[in-house]
C-alpha cells in the first residue's frame, strides 16, 4: 500500500525553479516527479512530456503510476498542461479555459473588460496597424504580443514613428522564436505609476494573500526591465487593501479557482489601482527565495505545494521582518564574459545570497527579445527601507563585463 503521496511538477527547460519545488516536496516528505520537454540533468525522477501540446503531456501524466496526488506548474509554459492533467485525474483543478486566458493577453484584457475590473484602456492591432491603434489609444501606449511572459516584447512608444518601429522589431523577434509573426499585437494605454505584486493562494475561489511586493523602481520603459522585488510593501494600507480585492477580482474574471496566483498591478500617482495581469503560478524566476513563512520559515514552494496536495498551509505570516531581491538585468546582447564583485557582495551585511544564473561564455540577450536574468541578490532586514538600501549597494558594487566590455549598471535612487 503506497503511503507517500505523490506530485508532478511540471518545468520548461528554461525554468530557473525546478530544484527548489523538488527540494520543497523533499521537506514534505512527497514524491516529486519532474515533467519537462528537456532531457536530463534535472533533479529526481523525469517524465519528457511536450509542453508544446498540453494534451498530449496531460496524457502522459494521467497515465503514470501510481497516479499522482497533485499536479503543479512552475512557470506560464505549464499551466494548461497542469490544469488539464488535474482536471481528468479527478483532482481540484483550475478550469482549462481559465489558465488559457492567463496565456493569451487579448483574452484576458477582454474577460477583465467584461467583468468591470479596473485596468488599462486596450485595442488589437494587426499587421500594419499597431501605429494607428495606438494613436486612438493615445501616446504614450505600451505594445506587447499576446503570449509572452517576463516584459519579452513588451514596448513603450511615445509616437507614431516608434510605433511602427516596435511592431517591426517585435513580429521579427517572433519569427526568430518560430512564433506567428503576424499574430495581432497588443496596444495598452500606458499607465504612470508605481508597480505591485499579490502573490497568494487560490482555495475554492477565494485568495489568501500571502506576500505584497513593492517594485521601487519606477517602470517607465521603453523596454520594462524590473530590478527590484521588497516586501512588505510601503504603500499606503488602503491601497494595498485595494491591491488584494483587484487580485481577487481579476482572478474571479478569469474563473481561476485553485493555486497559487501571481497578480500585478500599477498604482497610480493619486492612489487609483488597476490590474496589469493575472498569472496562474507562483513568482517567477528565483524571486521566491525572497519569501519565507511561519517560524520554520517554509518557502513558498512548500505553501504551494502544501495547498495542491490538500495539506494544511500552517502559518502564513512572513517569518521576517523584510526581504528583497535584485534581479540582475542583461544590459547589452553579446558574449557573457563574467559578473565581477559577487565575493565583495557575498560579504555584505545582510546579504542572503547571490546565484548568478547565466554561465560565464554563453550569449546573452538584451530586452525586448530577451526572458532571462544574469542572476539574483538575496537580502533580508528589520525594514524595507534597510533592505531596500542592501540590495541598491550591492547592485552598485557588481559589473557586468559581456564581449569583454565591462558595463556598469548601478541599481540607484533616481536611476
Amino acid at each position: 500500500m503506497r503511503t507517500m503521496k505523490r506530485v508532478v511538477i511540471v518545468a520548461s527547460g528554461q525554468s530557473y525553479r525546478t530544484g527548489d519545488f523538488v527540494r520543497a516536496a523533499e521537506l514534505l516528505q512527497v514524491e516529486a516527479v519532474v515533467a519537462t520537454d528537456v532531457t536530463p540533468p534535472v533533479p529526481g525522477p523525469q517524465l519528457r512530456v511536450d509542453l508544446d501540446d498540453p494534451e498530449s503531456a496531460a496524457r502522459d501524466i494521467v497515465s503514470l503510476t501510481p497516479v499522482p496526488d497533485a499536479v503543479v506548474a512552475i512557470d506560464d509554459q505549464g499551466v494548461e498542461v497542469a490544469a488539464r492533467a488535474t482536471r481528468d485525474l479527478g483532482l481540484v483543478h483550475n478550469p482549462v479555459a481559465a489558465v488559457e486566458a492567463t496565456r493569451d493577453k487579448n483574452l484576458m484584457r477582454r474577460l477583465l473588460a467584461e467583468a468591470g475590473v479596473p485596468q488599462p484602456r486596450f485595442a488589437s492591432a494587426g499587421t500594419g496597424k499597431v501605429a494607428g491603434v495606438a494613436a486612438e489609444i493615445g501616446f504614450p501606449a505600451v505594445v506587447k504580443p499576446t503570449g509572452l511572459s517576463a516584459s519579452r516584447g513588451v514596448v513603450r512608444v511615445d509616437g507614431a514613428a516608434a510605433a511602427r518601429r516596435a511592431e517591426s522589431r517585435i513580429r521579427a523577434m517572433l519569427a526568430a522564436a518560430e512564433l506567428v509573426a503576424d499574430q495581432p499585437l497588443l496596444v495598452e494605454e500606458y499607465l504612470p505609476g508605481n508597480e505591485l505584486v499579490v502573490e497568494g493562494l487560490l482555495v475554492n475561489g477565494g485568495l489568501e494573500p500571502l506576500a505584497l511586493i513593492d517594485k521601487p523602481d519606477p517602470l517607465e520603459g521603453p523596454f520594462f526591465e524590473e530590478t527590484l522585488l521588497v516586501t512588505p510593501s510601503r504603500l499606503p494600507d488602503a491601497t494595498q487593501e485595494a491591491s488584494i480585492r483587484l487580485a481577487r477580482a481579476g482572478a474571479e474574471a478569469l474563473g481561476l479557482q485553485h493555486g497559487p496566483v501571481h497578480a500585478e498591478v500599477r498604482v497610480s500617482p493619486g492612489g487609483e489601482v488597476k490590474m496589469l495581469e493575472v498569472a496562474a503560478r507562483s513568482i517567477g524566476g528565483l524571486c521566491g527565495r525572497a519569501l519565507s513563512f511561519g517560524l520554520l520559515g517554509e518557502s513558498l514552494e512548500v505553501m504551494v505545494l502544501r495547498s495542491a496536495l490538500g495539506m494544511p498551509t500552517r502559518d502564513t505570516t512572513p517569518s521576517r521582518p523584510a526581504t528583497g531581491v535584485l534581479m540582475l538585468p542583461i544590459p547589452a546582447t553579446g558574449i557573457l564574459t563574467g559578473i565581477e564583485g559577487i565575493e565583495d557582495v557575498l560579504a555584505m551585511e545582510s546579504v542572503d545570497d547571490v546565484t548568478q544564473t547565466i554561465a560565464a561564455g554563453r550569449r546573452v540577450e538584451a530586452l525586448p527579445e530577451g526572458d532571462r536574468y544574469l542572476g539574483f541578490v538575496f537580502a533580508g532586514g528589520a525594514n524595507p527601507e534597510s533592505v531596500e538600501a542592501t540590495l541598491r549597494e550591492a547592485g552598485a558594487a557588481l559589473t557586468v563585463v559581456i564581449d569583454g566590455e565591462e558595463m556598469r549598471k548601478p541599481v540607484l535612487p533616481g536611476d
